[in-house]
């Protein structure tokens, strides 16, 4: 049997580092783009290259942006009095699509879970709480999924704000448990928000 050639086996192994993807996945991903007649490869790479040289994090609410600080940070119509701390910029995008929220945010990059490697030190937590310390903040919406690692994240974060004097809730369970929030529909998410609750 013919060996298969290196830069196939490279991508197949590259591509199933993706999350969602396994092996056999990249594999039909990898022979896709070789078949493909519409320079989809090209396309695709050129679309890697921009990525990785156009965006940045916000320096004010660490979302993904192109320009710092970031549209949302920079829209002047949005409540400045109220950060809703998600854990990913995926989370910013879901809540965005359901329009029902209208503060800034806060962008963590992850949650708590020493098993991963993910300690308090790993996420941006610290500028957080400076944020809080420096603005005129009434609320602090912790976003965070209904997960254990989301929940232990939450409650991590409610002992860090309480001696900061901000009122902090908790989206409402209109979330299904263990879920993530950029799988929830908008309806979910509208309830979710509206039914946020004192912890």
């Amino acid at each position: 049997m013919a060996a298969t050639p290196t830069s196939v086996t490279h991508l197949i192994e590259e591509l199933s580092q993706l999350p969602g993807i396994g092996r056999k996945t990249a594999a039909r991903l990898t022979f896709f783009l070789l078949r493909n007649h519409l320079d989809l490869a090209e396309r695709l790479s050129e679309a890697l290259r921009q990525l990785k040289e156009n965006t940045r994090f916000c320096s004010v609410c660490y979302n993904i942006t192109e320009a710092d600080p970031c549209p949302i940070c920079l829209d002047a119509g949005r409540d400045r009095g109220t950060i809703c701390v998600v854990e990913e910029p995926l989370d910013v995008l879901a809540i965005e699509q359901a329009d029902v929220y209208k503060g800034v945010y806060h962008v963590l990059h992850g949650v708590l879970s020493p098993s991963e490697g993910m300690f308090a030190e790993n996420l941006r937590i610290g500028e957080l709480l400076n944020r809080v310390r420096e603005g005129n903040v009434r609320e602090v919406i912790l976003a965070t999924n209904p997960t254990s690692e989301g929940d232990w994240t939450a409650s991590y974060l409610l002992t860090q704000l309480k001696p900061l004097s901000v009122h902090v809730t908790r989206l409402g369970r209109g979330l299904p448990i263990g879920g993530d929030l950029e799988y929830a529909d908008v309806v979910t998410l509208t309830r979710a928000l509206e039914g946020r609750e004192a912890i």
